[in-house]
């Protein structure tokens, strides 16, 4: 179930998947979906099945089917490493769907601009629209909202007895929301929220705020 939330007057849909959508612009937000990490991984002699690779198309291909936005916006990470195979899937992604790309580069991203230009995915170190800054490193300024990623944010909670659990969340404090990580083969880190943030958790198929 998707939750919508309003930021300075605007309208935001958070998806359990892990990505938001900005209404007014017909933007979708994605953070750290580090392609080819597996392959990267199964290159050092990991044991991860190969059908891990398809996954991440397939999330990226239901979210935005749900939303259908005229933007895409990764908040870094995109690639995990340099060229893999995966690369060439990405190329055919990107070949069938009908959005505008862009990607605010991250740690991770050092795969050659070029590569991406070439596929008209527009790179920038950070964007900045309206009152909004959208950068992959969290990062409060004065007078925006930030939206970012980079720390595949996470919350603990208790359940029954001992019984505890980790799940990854949007963590939003004043002037910042950090976005989980997309990428389904990406760890998280706990955040200890204050008592003026808010954290919408992703449980299953729906956002629940704790």
């Amino acid at each position: 179930m998707i939750q919508k939330i309003q930021i300075q007057n605007q309208e935001f849909l958070l998806h359990p998947l892990g990505g938001l959508f900005w209404e007014e612009k017909s933007l979708l937000l994605i953070s750290d979906v580090h392609l080819g990490k597996v392959s990267h991984f199964r290159k050092f002699g990991a044991a991860v099945p190969r059908k891990a690779i398809h996954q991440n198309f397939l999330l990226l291909d239901k979210i935005v089917s749900d939303f259908q936005p005229f933007q895409i916006c990764f908040l870094g990470d995109l690639f995990h490493s340099s060229l893999n195979k995966e690369w060439e899937l990405f190329e055919n992604w990107v070949g069938k769907t009908p959005a505008e790309m862009l990607l605010v580069a991250g740690n991770h991203d050092i795969i050659a601009p070029e590569k991406f230009e070439k596929l008209k995915v527009s790179i920038f170190p950070e964007l900045v629209i309206d009152s909004f800054l959208l950068t992959h490193h969290p990062e409060e300024r004065e007078g925006y909202f930030t939206f970012c990623g980079h720390i595949h944010p996470s919350i603990k909670l208790r359940g029954f007895g001992r019984e505890r659990i980790k799940l990854p969340c949007f963590f939003k404090s004043k002037n910042q929301m950090i976005l989980p990580a997309f990428g389904q083969f990406t760890g998280t880190h706990s955040l200890d929220p204050k008592d003026s943030d808010e954290v919408y958790a992703i449980v299953e198929d729906s956002i629940v705020k704790v």
